[in-house]
């Protein structure tokens, strides 16, 4: 690929055309990251809005164990959210090529340790399982934030519950029938053609990511994270070469 339009994955200056082909390749690796955790520990790492409802039903239950392994997923990924922000703002306020790339890169390193290392942890299922969660939230967080200050939030790519909804909006829009002489001043109810594809995309990407994690993880095991990093790598390493290449 040439190295302009690598480039604009993360460089700080950006294009509708960078956000959306950036988003898709994050929902894979989202999708994928999310799936192959659930294959690992029997749970969804990009899903706050279920680990939230286990905590209230676990906290009913008196279950103290599953509520403070709860609170940690939660606060894994808020921890994650909170290093992408604040690697962005720095790199803004030091006008560095990388602010995008920095944290997408530690995404990267931290799925390759994983992939690393997740064989050795799984003889030690009492610091494993914990230490997975905790890691694939953090990791989760992380893109979330990223992509959500590149696309000022009108891109999310590690929960559907979004997108479905705002396609469910789309359609409706779409099918709207505006019959003559109703609406009055009111403007003609339209759908938007070009949102309504980047959400599908989206969609399709987090599914397809979910599919090739699953099988991926099924017949490789941990490793099948490997790719996952390098797919980030490659989408970061141009705008960090930038920063270190030396100025003319």
């Amino acid at each position: 690929m040439p190295i302009k339009y690598l480039r604009g994955f993360t460089q700080p200056v950006r294009t509708d055309a960078a956000n959306r082909r950036l988003g898709c390749s994050l929902a894979f690796v989202a999708g994928a990251a999310n799936a192959g955790g659930f294959l690992a520990v029997g749970q969804y790492t990009s899903h706050m809005s279920g680990i939230v409802a286990s905590l209230s039903d676990n906290l009913a239950l008196g279950q103290l164990v599953l509520v403070l392994a709860g609170f940690s997923a939660l606060l894994a990924f808020l921890l994650g959210a909170a290093t992408s922000a604040v690697l962005i703002h720095w790199g803004r306020r030091h006008r560095t090529h990388s602010e995008y790339a920095v944290p997408l890169m530690l995404e990267a390193l931290l799925l390759l340790m994983f992939g690393v290392m997740g064989a050795n942890l799984e003889d030690h299922r009492l610091l494993y399982v914990p230490a997975t969660v905790g890691l694939l939230c953090y990791v989760m967080g992380l893109q979330n934030a990223i992509i959500t200050k590149i696309s000022r939030a009108e891109i999310r790519t590690t929960h559907v519950t979004g997108l479905v909804t705002d396609i469910g909006i789309e359609l409706g829009k779409l099918g709207y029938w505006n019959r003559p002489g109703v609406a009055g001043d009111l403007l003609r109810v339209e759908g938007d053609r070009q949102k309504l594809r980047l959400l599908s995309m989206l969609l399709g990407m987090f599914f397809l990511g979910g599919l090739t994690g699953a099988l991926g993880f099924k017949h490789l095991g941990f490793v099948a994270t490997v790719p996952l990093a390098v797919v980030l790598i490659v989408l970061a390493i141009v705008p960090l070469l930038d920063d270190i290449a030396p100025k003319r």
